[in-house]
Order: C-alpha cells, then sequence, then structure tokens
C-alpha cells in the first residue's frame, strides 16, 4: 500500500531493477514465516492475502489489486511475514528487495516523509475498521469493509464468497448485508464487483 506514497523518481528506480515476475490462478506468491527481504508490487490481476487454518482453509484478510503493495511493514520491522499471498487469477508483480530500497530512501527526504504520513492513515484506517467490527451491524460493518477497499476508486472487483470469508460470516449474512447497502443507495452490485457511488457516504455508513 505504501509504494504509491514514493516519489515517482524512486518508484521508477525500483520498477528498474525489479523484473516482473507471472503467478497463475491460487499460486502461492509468499507464506507465512518466510522471512522478509523484500515487498511486492501488484502490476496486474489480484491478490488475496490471509492465512491457512489448521484445517487447511484459507481465510482471506485482503484483497489487493493493480498499484496496492504489500509487505513493507514487516520489511520495516525485520520480522518473519504473517500472511500468505495467494494470486486470485492470472497475476503479475514485481518483488522490490529490500536492501536497494533501504539503500536507496535516504536519497528521497519528500519519500521517507511521505511514507511516515501513509503509515499514520493505514494505522487509523486499520482502528476505525476495527472498531466498526467490534460495534457495529453487519451491514455497517460490510460498509467499513467496502470503503477501505474502494479507496478513492468507486469499483471493488469481489465476489461475496470473498466478502464472507473477509468479515468472519456466512455467505447469506454477506449477501444480507449487501441488499441492506444496495437499498440504501450506497452500492450496486454485478458479477464479480460492486459499485460505489459514494465512498465518503459508505464511510459515513459505517461510522453512524
Amino acid at each position: 500500500m505504501l509504494f504509491s506514497a514514493l516519489e515517482p523518481a524512486l518508484q521508477t528506480r525500483l520498477r528498474d531493477q525489479s523484473p516482473l515476475r507471472s503467478f497463475g490462478d491460487g499460486q502461492f506468491i509468499q507464506y507465512r514465516g518466510d522471512m522478509a527481504d523484500g515487498f511486492w508490487l501488484i502490476e496486474e490481476g489480484t491478490v488475496r492475502v490471509g492465512q491457512h487454518l489448521h484445517g487447511g482453509e484459507f481465510r482471506a484478510v485482503a484483497l489487493l489489486g493493480p498499484g496496492d503493495s504489500y509487505g513493507e511493514l514487516a520489511l520495516f520491522a525485520d520480522t518473519p511475514r504473517i500472511v500468505d499471498g495467494l494470486s486470485r487469477g492470472p497475476s503479475q508483480l514485481r518483488f522490490i528487495a529490500g536492501e536497494p530500497f533501504l539503500r536507496l530512501l535516504p536519497e528521497y527526504p519528500e519519500s521517507m516523509r511521505a511514507l511516515l504520513g501513509a503509515l499514520s492513515h493505514q494505522l487509523q484506517d486499520t482502528l476505525s475498521l476495527l472498531a466498526g467490527f467490534r460495534r457495529g451491524s453487519n451491514p455497517a460493518r460490510m460498509a467499513g469493509l467496502l470503503a477501505n477497499m474502494a479507496g478513492t476508486g468507486s469499483r471493488v472487483v469481489v465476489t461475496q464468497q470473498e466478502l464472507a470469508e473477509l468479515l468472519g460470516v456466512t455467505r447469506a449474512t454477506a449477501n444480507a448485508a449487501l441488499r441492506v447497502l444496495e437499498q440504501a443507495g450506497l452500492v450496486r452490485r454485478s458479477y464479480g464487483a460492486l459499485d460505489i457511488p459514494s465512498v465518503e457516504k459508505l464511510r459515513a455508513y459505517s461510522l453512524a
């Protein structure tokens, strides 16, 4: 998520030294427990991030798309990764190696300040989402989840089953929550995607 905060010149340098890697549907991109020696930048496709439960079931905690990056926090903290990453359909990513990234970053002080700001916003969004999950109804929780997934966009490519996994509810419960949001004019459903007329109204609904 943090790559987009970097200055364009630094983004270009990092991309130039990080070849594209292709992954097929369901293929592992990273494993929980791996040491973080870099982070991933999604150029095409979608990545499901989450953990495999003891029974083998995969429980997604986020769906990421083009322009998103992930794994930076483990790199900064020098800790093992806490999630698995699986390709959802075909995808193309770049692995941004940690050593050159950390070496180049001090040359771009504006990027360092922007990273701090992006980290702060990310923490605030996470805390708001968790607070909503603890106190909110299922439609409110769904609204908060979709608002975070949409970011500044107006369309979220996701299935009802994936939304159910992300919320930790059944598919029927997720469908009922979506129906409430649709009746309120906050989302429009289409095959495999949701259109968001106003992310701000959706976020306000989640906090009401």
